[in-house]
Order: C-alpha cells, then sequence, then structure tokens
C-alpha cells in the first residue's frame, strides 16, 4: 500500500477545512488560489499534487495534500519581509527554520476542522518527512526545543502552544 495515497487531500469532502486554512493564512497576508484539476501548480518545489508558493499567493487543488498546504504556507510565515517579496518555489531559510516550519505546521493543524494535529503527524509520516527519532511525533515530543525556540525567538509560537 502506498502510505502517501492516504494522506487527506484539500478536496477530501471537509468542506470547513479550506475555508479555514484560507482565514488562518490571510491573518498573515497571505492568498491561496485554487486551481483546476489537472491543473499545473505553480511554485511547488516537489510538484505535481504539491502546494506551490510564489510572492504572497499558496497554490493549491483539491488533490493537494493538506500537509503540504499547511507547511508551505508555515513557510511564508516564518520568512522575512524580504524573502516573502521575491519568494518563488523555494523560500529558503536554514535547517532550523526548516524544523521551525514543521513545529508550527503541526501546531497550526489543530485550527483546521476535520484535520488537527495527529492527522499532520500522521500525513508527515505517510509522506516521507524523516526525522531522527524515527517519526513526526517522537520529534515532536521528543526533539523539537530548537524549533520551539526558533519560533519563540520570532515572535511566532502560538500563545497556545503547549510547553
Amino acid at each position: 500500500m502506498n502510505l502517501e495515497s492516504t494522506v487527506l487531500r484539500l478536496g477530501d469532502e471537509h468542506a470547513p477545512l479550506p475555508r479555514a486554512l484560507r482565514a488562518l493564512f490571510a491573518r498573515h497576508g497571505l492568498a491561496m488560489r485554487w486551481l483546476a484539476p489537472g491543473e499545473t501548480i505553480p511554485g511547488s518545489y516537489w510538484g505535481e499534487t504539491e502546494a506551490g508558493l510564489i510572492g504572497a499567493t499558496l497554490y493549491v487543488r483539491d488533490d493537494t495534500p493538506v500537509h503540504s498546504a499547511l507547511h508551505e504556507g508555515c513557510h511564508w510565515i516564518c520568512a522575512d519581509e524580504t524573502r516573502r517579496a521575491e519568494v518563488h518555489t523555494d523560500v529558503g531559510g536554514d535547517d532550523l527554520e526548516e524544523c521551525a516550519v514543521c513545529y508550527l505546521s503541526i501546531l497550526l493543524a489543530d485550527a483546521l476542522p476535520g484535520f488537527g494535529r495527529a492527522r499532520m503527524l500522521t500525513d508527515m509520516d505517510a509522506w516521507g518527512y524523516s526525522f531522527r527519532l524515527g517519526s513526526a511525533r517522537a520529534w515532536f515530543e521528543q526533539d523539537a526545543a530548537d524549533a520551539r525556540a526558533w519560533l519563540a525567538a520570532q515572535a511566532l509560537l502560538p500563545e497556545e502552544a503547549p510547553a
């Protein structure tokens, strides 16, 4: 069984989810553009169904994995103004920022009806995210203090984030 095929996608029977995702990103100045089925996703780092990012627009389709849209949107949130202005496909940043993006996307998953943190962690593992401790959950719970500290230093750690 292809685990990647089990990830939740934006068009999968969860009508409130796309609206919630759009609202979440709008608070940070990021717009979402929904593309037609089969249309090439501009700015997609991984290609195919994965979300794309160009400027202040996140590109998605019905078959885009929720975790991909959330992750790419969190890249936007974590980027400084200079990189935001120039972003096309790859936001840049270092390994620690990438970890912070992962951590933030896990936290923000709880704001998405029908998705949530547990599903985000499962879908990250199914897609193939790689962490030292073997799973996204183990990393998040036991090995992500540096990512959390990075977010806190940037004033990006949500107030309701668990300690």
